[in-house]
């Protein structure tokens, strides 16, 4: 696989284009500039494994300093293709962070190929929020979500201001943007 299209290459492309470059996320700019994401490509052949491999990697982020990392974004291109399964999995994910009593330490952020908000059609602009070229399972560490959050004016508009994001996006811009979904956009 050449780098063109690497997964971890074609992520950090969507996470530089789309999550700061649109701006959706208020928090991933600063450990962004100061490198403190972590992008892990998953080489796992099945759910238990890579279950295993989301608690190794959150067991990680707990003993490395914030300052050396603060966030990881789990990539999976040979899992969780189907969203269903995915969401499946997220659930089996957080009972597993309640059985190691990271509640309040982890929180995870979703993100897929095939992402649809409850209650949305398929084709709602708004689903591009949480669309990604490959599924992944984004660990955050919640004091920093709540560092962030002390300092934002109304964070509860940020979903609804991402939205209106993608809806004024011209079907070039989004064609883009978002070419790894060429069969969602029209």
């Amino acid at each position: 696989m050449n780098n063109a299209t690497h997964p971890e290459q074609l992520t950090r492309q969507w996470f530089t284009s789309v999550v700061l470059g649109l701006n959706l996320c208020p928090f991933a700019h600063k450990p962004a500039r100061e490198k403190r994401i972590r992008f892990v490509v998953s080489e796992a052949s099945n759910e238990d494994d890579l279950l295993t491999e989301c608690i190794k990697e959150m067991q990680w982020l707990q003993d490395t300093p914030i300052e050396e990392c603060e966030t990881t974004l789990l990539i999976t291109p040979e899992l969780l293709q189907d969203f269903y399964d995915y969401q499946f999995f997220l659930e089996e994910a957080n009972r597993k962070i309640k059985m190691h009593h990271w509640q309040g330490v982890f929180q995870l952020a979703s993100f897929h190929p095939d992402y649809c908000f409850a209650g949305s059609e398929p084709e709602n602009p708004a689903n591009l929020t949480n669309r990604s070229p490959f599924p992944i399972i984004h660990i955050l560490r919640e004091e920093s979500l709540t560092a962030v959050l002390e300092n934002i004016e109304n964070p509860e508009e940020i979903p609804e201001k991402n939205m209106q994001k993608m809806d004024a996006l011209s079907a070039q811009e989004k064609r883009e943007l978002f070419f790894y979904l060429s069969s969602h956009l029209k």
